[in-house]
This record gives C-alpha cells, sequence and structure tokens, in this order.
C-alpha cells in the first residue's frame, strides 16, 4: 500500500525529493526485472533511497534512507525488509549494508532536485554532504552514480529522462554511462505523480540498466528507441534540433549591441519555452541577442510555442524539433506570424510583406508532418 509522504513540509518535499510512488509504478519495476531476468531469486535488492518502503516488495530487501520518520513507516510497508538510517551519499560501500559479493539490483525513485532549474528555486538548497565524487548539481545524478560505486548488477530505477536526453546531463553521469547501458525501459508523465503540478508535465523514465563494459555513448542515446506507457515509440535521431542553428543562452559577450536586431528570452528546453516568454522589447540578463540573419529562426520558436498544445510530455525536455527542409521554403510564414505580435518588432517586418491568410494553414500543415504520430490533436 503506497502512502503520501506527509510528515514532510512542501520545502523539505521539494529539497528531498519526497514524493511517493504509486503501486502501478512500483509493479511497472518489477515487471521489467522479471521481463529481463526471469527470476531474481539469486540476487540482493537494494533501494538507497526507501522512503516508505514501496519498492521493498522481496523479503529480505535492503532499504535505505536519512530520515527516521520514513522508515518508521517503511517498517510498516516491508516488515521483512532489512534498515538502515544514515546518508547513502557519503561513505557509499557495499559494507555499509553488510554486503560483500552478493549479486545487486538497485530499485527505486532517488530524489532528483535540480538546484540550477529556475522551478521553485527561492526553496532549493542543498540537503546532505556528498562523496567526493558523487557530487553533481541533482541529486538523482549522484545516486546514478552511488549505484556505479556499490558495482550494482542491475539497476532499475526512476528517473528524469533528461538525465539521458540532454548531453550536458548525460555527460555528467561520467562513471555510470561507461559502466552500464540502458537495456529497457518506459517512459512515463511525471503527472502519474498525484502530488505533482499537472500544469507542466515533465518525462521520466522507468530504466533498466546493465552492468557491461560497454557502457554509452551519447549516440546511443540519440538512437535509442524510447517506449512510452501510451505505446509510442520515438528516436532522438529523427529530429533536427534549433539548438544547432541558433543560440539558446545570453550572449552578450560574443555579439555587439549594435549587430543585435532582437531579444530573445533564454531557452532551456520545450517545457522551459513554455514557461518564459520569447522575444522581449529589452535587454535583460537571461536575453539572447540575435543577430539579423538569425531571425527567422527565433520567429519559428516564437511559433512553436503557440503549438505547444500539439507537443507529447514526452518531448518536454528535448530542444525543440526543426525539419530545416521544410522550414526554409515557408519561413516568411512564420516570420510575419510572429512579429505581427509584437509592436516592438514590426519595424522589422520585410518592406512589402502582406498578409496571408494561409499561413496559418501551411504552420498547421509543417507540426502536423514534423511530429507525425506524436502530433497531439
Amino acid at each position: 500500500m503506497t502512502r503520501e509522504q506527509a510528515h514532510l513540509s512542501y520545502r523539505d518535499t521539494v529539497n528531498y525529493g519526497g514524493y511517493y510512488t504509486p503501486e502501478k509504478i512500483v509493479d511497472t519495476v518489477y515487471s521489467l526485472l522479471d521481463g529481463n531476468l526471469g527470476a531474481t531469486d539469486g540476487f540482493q535488492i537494494v533501494d538507497t533511497s526507501c522512503g516508505y518502503g514501496n519498492f521493498l516488495k522481496r523479503p529480505g530487501s535492503i532499504g535505505a534512507d536519512i530520515d527516521p520518520a520514513a522508515l518508521r513507516e517503511a517498517a510498516k510497508t516491508a516488515p521483512a525488509a532489512i534498515f538502515f538510517r544514515h546518508n547513502s551519499l557519503l561513505a557509499v560501500s557495499r559494507a555499509q549494508y553488510g554486503l560483500r559479493d552478493e549479486k545487486l539490483i538497485m530499485v527505486g525513485n532517488p530524489p532528483y532536485n535540480d538546484k540550477t532549474s529556475i522551478i521553485k528555486n527561492d526553496i532549493k538548497k542543498a540537503v546532505c554532504e556528498v562523496d567526493r565524487g558523487l557530487e553533481r548539481r541533482d541529486l538523482g545524478l549522484s545516486f546514478l552514480l552511488s549505484y556505479d560505486r556499490l558495482e550494482a548488477d542491475y539497476v532499475c530505477v526512476l528517473h528524469p529522462l533528461s538525465y539521458l536526453i540532454k548531453k550536458a546531463n548525460f555527460e555528467s553521469l561520467g562513471p555510470f554511462r561507461r559502466h552500464y547501458r540502458l537495456k529497457d525501459g518506459l517512459v512515463i508523465s511525471s503527472g502519474e505523480f498525484f502530488a505533482t503540478s499537472k500544469t507542466t508535465r515533465f518525462p521520466i523514465i522507468i530504466a533498466f540498466y546493465e552492468r557491461t563494459a560497454a557502457g554509452m555513448d551519447y549516440d546511443f542515446i540519440r538512437g535509442y528507441q524510447f517506449q512510452t506507457r501510451e505505446g509510442r515509440a520515438f528516436t532522438l535521431s529523427r529530429f533536427d534540433r534549433l539548438g544547432r542553428y541558433v543560440t539558446k543562452y545570453p550572449n552578450q559577450k560574443s555579439l555587439a549591441l549594435e549587430k543585435t536586431a532582437a531579444f530573445f528570452w533564454t531557452m532551456r528546453d520545450i517545457n522551459a519555452l513554455k514557461r518564459s516568454r520569447t522575444f522581449i522589447e529589452k535587454e535583460v540578463s537571461n536575453a539572447i541577442r540575435i543577430p539579423e540573419q538569425k531571425l527567422p529562426y527565433y520567429c519559428y520558436a516564437d511559433v512553436f510555442k503557440d503549438y505547444m498544445r500539439h507537443v507529447p510530455y514526452y518531448f518536454g525536455n528535448c530542444d525543440i524539433m526543426l525539419d530545416p527542409r521544410a522550414f526554409e521554403p515557408i519561413k516568411e510564414a512564420f516570420v510575419l506570424t510572429s512579429l505581427r505580435k509584437y509592436p516592438f518588432l514590426r519595424g522589422l517586418i520585410p518592406p512589402g510583406a502582406r498578409a496571408d491568410n494561409n499561413y496559418d494553414l501551411v504552420i498547421a500543415s509543417y507540426f502536423r508532418n514534423l511530429l507525425g504520430e506524436h502530433y497531439v490533436d
């Protein structure tokens, strides 16, 4: 029986990642394990951020947590489990759990809390000490690195899909990506966690990793076929990325103000575009300076935001998709549609340009073709 970790304050829930895991998600983890391994009788199952113990389904499983109140509830959820109260990211070793050469499976829903994200940034803080070499801007990344330090044979846990699909995050996995390979998984929406916000849903992967000398590189992730709860499948390599053509972050040092045609708000990914502004009238610290020759691409991003309702949640942490061959002959439609929305940009409208009633149809058709079977009607 899963129970919300209601003993935590809102601030501590955010910082400790204290969200309970619904039963159907726990069952999915064990379905992946059983489907890939056949049987787990010969393995020691460990959850080093066990919370209320929802993942400790097998007798003799090991659970650990820094929160004593959570462990008291976990003992009720999983009375046949073995518990340790400690910081699982400090002095990480098998000896912490009385383990030596056992075959090891890590399970669970480790906390994730990106301290660099603007979401709830006013209350985020570092909440625990972390071993040297495991420090990352997000606790979830640190937990994945700790599994490598424990030399787990298999890892089947939940984490944001952004750990894999954002290259900077993937590279920060260091030894984990060199020693583990994604073998199976299922992408779900953060909306399945009833305690989380449903306004901006982001993709979470229930990921099954195998320890192997082959490891994985970013090209492997780009070509990996991800499966979703809704029965969809996608590969990142199918889409080109707007970030290959424009600057997504402030560039005041690299572009002189006199060469700037307009200003645009920082773009991180699709969900960030959904939350933030696009074109802005004046330069601020988060502004991108746009050279005139790049203006059509930023107009594209502005119009992309208008069509966000057609983009499924599982692309939320991706870069903005682009089909450059299809965009080039119709870029005027995007430029005029975008610039006409902003009085302070109308001076950039090309001389002689006129409204075209077909532009909405042209743009709608472009996005249907771009997203294909992933287009949300």
